[in-house]
């Protein structure tokens, strides 16, 4: 087993980040396109042991009706649900060349809750990633979903199955990818307890694998270095 440990974001100036941790998860992709400038500016900075994951932008994933389009002013037509249509195969390949820059080993692909679990989504979904390049390890995270559906569609599509390791457990995938939105009752305010992250230790023992913790709460800079000193 191998831990590795970082945020959803950059929680602290870029230059500190680095130097506290080796993993991010890069969140500015979901939302708008990153310019292959600002790309390469981020590898270049980064120590040559530094991982980048990346979150798919949202057209591929979100509907127009996502008030994310409208608050970071991207136009969205007729995209999202992995639909094969250009609007979203052309998010995919400003998503593959940030990631190619980037030199990441994943890319997240978080879906909504309207992506319910159907047949369309699936054939959505099935043709999607039977299309795209495989150059990268895919992580899907769905809400909602059954879990024998998941298992099924990620063994059918090689896909990681994303999970908040105090919601529910992977049940497929080459990694484990977690992802940490805080408790149901505080949410992302949620500040992991002591007790919480020894839980969260003995969690990632169980897997003879990589397996990447990512922390998206508001203490998650904090709540990530204490999880680190446990190891």
């Amino acid at each position: 087993m191998r831990v590795k440990i970082g945020c959803c974001g950059f929680c602290m100036a870029m230059d500190r980040y680095f130097s506290e941790f080796k993993l991010v998860e890069v969140q500015k992709t979901f939302y708008q396109p990153v310019s292959e400038k600002t790309s390469k500016r981020w590898r270049e900075k980064a120590p040559d042991d530094f991982e980048f994951a990346v979150k798919a932008f949202q057209k591929i994933t979100h509907p127009p009706s996502s008030p994310t389009f409208k608050r970071y002013k991207v136009e969205a037509k007729d995209c999202g649900f992995f639909k094969p249509n250009e609007e979203v195969f052309e998010a995919w390949e400003i998503t593959r060349k940030v990631a190619k820059i980037l030199k990441a080993n994943v890319i997240l692909f978080q879906t909504p809750k309207s992506f319910a679990e159907s047949e369309e989504n699936v054939n959505n979904m099935r043709e999607f990633f039977n299309s795209v390049e495989r150059e990268f390890i895919f992580a899907w995270e769905p809400r909602g979903w059954r879990e024998e559906s998941v298992r099924k569609i990620c063994e059918e599509l090689d896909l990681v199955h994303c999970v908040d390791p105090f919601v529910s457990k992977p049940v497929y995938g080459r990694i484990v990818y977690l992802r940490l939105h805080g408790s149901h009752k505080r949410m992302y305010k949620h500040k992991y307890t002591d007790e919480e992250l020894l839980w969260l230790k003995k969690f990632c023992g169980d897997y003879d694998k990589e397996v990447y913790v990512l922390f998206n709460n508001v203490y998650m800079c904090e709540d990530a270095k204490r999880f680190a000193q446990l190891f």
